[in-house]
């Protein structure tokens, strides 16, 4: 009984607990939709005070645009009216310039009219006129205007000659000026030694004794040296002497060497002999690739071809009137670049050319033709440039020069070659020069004598008057320029000079 009482009292409690909660859920939840329905309330209240700002806002901003739109629709109106009165001014302006031309049209055309009667009356006068002329004169027309222009173009001949003699004065005077200045400037700036070297070359000996030794037995080791060397030793009567005879230098060079060092070992036999030339060949060659490395130094050309530089180098032995060959390719080489660099051509071409200018001389005795040509043909087998190659084949002008380079080059040759001292020529090679430059031009007609002088350098030629005159004297001085340029060959220039004098002679009785 007690535990069923106590089970209804239980059931009781969780009955009531539960009606409890049921009956406070309902309170917090009416509460909650009334809290909700407030604040919709005052939400949609808020929004629609927030329209009412927002409406006003774009009626007031509608306003101000309709307003700007109105004044900018005025303003252009304004600007379409001025446009309208200043073309309305143009076209009033165009219409009395209009009328302004066809006033002057009008008397342009009557002008015209005027001048076309006077041009017809003008011609009859001139017709009348020529007809009076040719009474009066005798000539027709067609005859007075030849007469008259044979007389203009004497007188013009005349004249242009006159000019021309001017203007060749004026450029032979102005440019020795400036050639002078040039070459004074660029000769100043460089010095060179000249050596003179012969085809032969004297080997000093410590004794008498060493003679025989250097013969041998029955002449054996004389031979071995003649035979390996392709040089000729001439023993005589100079006391501690020996004379190595040769036109290859490069072997004079060697056998001077081999000689030099069989005397200091004192072992002197045909086996010793061949391997003492063997050993100095090699060393010469060492030798001559040194001095083309120190020549293209020298004369600042850098970047050559191996092969060039041997051939280069084999100049060193050479000699062309008594002048070093490989000196005077370095003092050319300087020259030329020089000169390039004070009428402004290419330095560095001019230069190279220079150098190379004479290296077909280091085999001209082994490859046929003249040494200029040769140089350009091995330039360009060795990769120089054309216009270097140029510059090394027409030096002596067997072609055409095509570049200024090349006619610099050719300037430093000439001033390498011809400055005093620089190289020797012989007696008999000199007469027959100047011999050659005077029948030249005695082969002229009117040539009454010649003479050469200045050591070659100048020729003066005495023409006779009756048969010369002073435009015949410019003629003749050109003709006989080509034909010494055609079949001489000289170093530097030759000057020409053509006299002719007339005398006037009287008596007074």
């Amino acid at each position: 009984m007690p535990e069923f009482v106590v089970i209804m009292v239980a059931a009781v409690a969780v009955v009531s607990g539960v009606l409890i909660g049921f009956v406070a859920r309902q309170f917090v939840a009416t509460n909650a939709v009334k809290h909700a329905e407030q604040h919709a309330q005052r939400l949609l209240a808020d929004g629609r005070a927030k329209q009412k700002e927002i409406v006003l806002d774009g009626k007031d901003e509608a306003l101000q645009l309709r307003r700007a739109a109105e004044e900018e629709a005025r303003e252009q109106r304004a600007t379409l009216q001025r446009s309208e009165r200043r073309l309305l001014d143009r076209e009033e302006a165009h219409d009395r310039k209009v009328a302004a031309l066809e006033e002057r049209e009008s008397a342009l055309s009557n002008r015209l009219a005027e001048i076309d009667a006077e041009r017809v009356r003008l011609a009859e006068l001139q017709q009348r006129q020529v007809l009076e002329l040719e009474r009066v004169s005798g000539f027709t027309a067609a005859e007075a205007r030849q007469s008259l222009i044979g007389q203009i173009v004497d007188e013009a001949q005349a004249e242009a000659q006159h000019r021309v003699r001017e203007i060749e004065r004026h450029a032979h005077e102005e440019g020795e000026v400036k050639a002078r200045r040039v070459l004074t400037t660029v000769m100043q700036r460089i010095a060179a030694d000249h050596t003179s070297e012969t085809t032969i070359t004297v080997v000093p000996l410590p004794n008498e004794e060493m003679k025989g030794r250097i013969i041998g037995r029955e002449g054996r080791n004389i031979r071995a040296l003649e035979q390996a060397t392709g040089v000729d030793l001439i023993i005589d009567d100079t006391p501690e002497a020996v004379v190595l005879s040769g036109f290859d230098p490069v072997r004079r060079e060697v056998a001077r060497m081999a000689l030099l060092k069989l005397i200091s070992d004192g072992r002197i036999h045909p086996g010793r002999i061949e391997e003492t030339v063997a050993k100095c060949r090699s060393e010469i060659e060492v030798v001559m690739r040194q001095a083309g490395e120190q020549a293209a130094y020298d004369a600042g050309v850098p970047g050559l071809h191996p092969e060039l530089i041997k051939l280069l180098g084999r100049l060193k032995y050479r000699t062309s009137y008594g002048q070093n060959v490989l000196d005077h390719c370095i003092e050319t080489g300087r020259l030329a670049g020089l000169l390039a660099a004070e009428i402004g051509a290419n330095v560095s071409e001019s230069k190279k050319g220079g150098l190379l200018h004479d290296i077909g001389k280091a085999v001209d005795h082994e490859v046929e033709g003249p040494h200029a040509l040769i140089g350009g043909d091995i330039a360009k087998r060795f990769g120089v440039n054309a216009v270097v190659c140029n510059c090394i084949a027409a030096h002596h002008q067997e072609v055409e020069q095509e570049s200024v380079e090349a006619t610099v080059v050719q300037i430093a040759d000439a001033i390498s070659a011809s400055r005093p001292g620089a190289r020797g020529e012989s007696l008999d090679n000199y007469v027959k020069r100047l011999d050659d430059l005077q029948q030249i031009a005695l082969s002229f007609p009117g040539v009454e004598r010649c003479f050469a002088i200045q050591a070659g350098r100048e020729i003066r030629i005495l023409v006779r008057p009756a048969d010369i005159d002073d435009l015949a004297s410019s003629r003749l001085a050109r003709d006989v320029v080509k034909k010494i340029e055609e079949q001489l060959q000289y170093p530097g220039q030759i000057k020409v000079t053509v006299i002719r004098e007339t005398r006037a002679v009287d008596y007074a009785r």
